[in-house]
């Protein structure tokens, strides 16, 4: 695996394959890697000739009391799960070399991203829109992988992509979890040790919300009041949103019927903010997990 630090110095390496028609895979990070983005990279080996995974903290996507210098990172230690991973280039630009001067571009999808997570981190998801168009301009890749956990982040990159005609697919990949259920993410390093055994109950909570679906409950506001009150069982648990909505556009749904929903959830524990997410069908409900 060769670690590049530069765009020109990584349009350059690409440049051969992409002439000799190789296809060129995409796994943007912000480092810190667990194995939830170590799947992301077996799909991305699995299914293209050539594998760019990038690493770059983004300050874009940082809010005012957002402590961008507290992002856990160790570039050494994601170096060698790379390449373990089959990586054929790391690219891990600084601040200087993703943007050499303030940006005036912004990209933007302002109605999905000011919902929910968008709604208490404004500019958040204009900061993640922003950076992977460029990580796509730069790369040009035919395929990008994210992870379902951040479920309103895949479905903001989808949109822009569909809007503005960007050549490039971009892939759904399921959530990984650790033994308790708990999603895999590089925040749950910050959990004390009884904040860690109390995370437990965030799956835990998807799947009473799947049983009161499956027992026939079918107002929404019934089923968020029911997960906020399994939630509320646990001490450590200070939920800040239980939100059930269209799995395709996040607006709000007005009864559950035969399609399938989508459950978000946004909980503290401390000062560590943990999402998860599940797409539930009806019993009755014929469809094709979202991917």
């Amino acid at each position: 695996m060769k670690t590049i630090t530069t765009i020109a110095e990584l349009r350059a390496a690409l440049v051969e394959h992409r002439r000799a028609g190789k296809s060129i895979g995409l796994v943007p990070t912000m480092g810190y890697l667990h194995v939830g983005h170590m799947e992301l990279v077996r799909r991305a080996r699995s299914e293209n000739d050539v594998v760019v995974a990038s690493i770059f903290v983004n300050p874009l996507q940082f809010g005012p009391n957002e402590d961008l210098a507290k992002y856990p990172r160790d570039l050494a230690r994601d170096q060698a799960m790379l390449a373990d991973g089959g990586v054929d280039f790391l690219f891990a630009p600084g601040v200087s070399d993703m943007y050499p001067r303030p940006m005036e571009t912004v990209v933007d999808v302002p109605k999905v991203g000011s919902e929910l997570e968008g709604s208490v981190r404004p500019g958040h998801f204009a900061g993640v829109a922003t950076v992977v168009t460029k990580l796509f301009n730069i790369v040009q890749p035919d395929r990008a992988y994210f992870g379902e956990k951040d479920f309103q982040q895949l479905q903001i990159i989808r949109r822009m992509v569909e809007d503005l005609a960007q050549p490039v697919s971009v892939i759904g990949v399921p959530t990984v979890r650790e033994t308790d259920g708990l999603a895999c993410s590089s925040r749950n390093v910050y959990l004390t040790a009884d904040e860690r055994r109390a995370a437990a109950i965030v799956p835990k909570a998807l799947d009473e919300a799947e049983r009161l679906i499956a027992g026939g409950l079918t107002e929404p506001a019934a089923l968020e009041k029911g997960v906020l009150d399994f939630l509320s069982t646990e001490p450590l648990a200070r939920p800040e949103v239980v939100a059930l909505r269209d799995p395709e556009t996040l607006e709000p749904i007005e009864e559950i019927g035969e399609k399938p929903v989508l459950l978000l959830l946004f909980v503290r524990f401390g000062t560590t903010k943990l999402l998860d997410n599940r797409v539930i069908a009806p019993k009755s409900a014929h469809f094709a997990k979202v991917a």
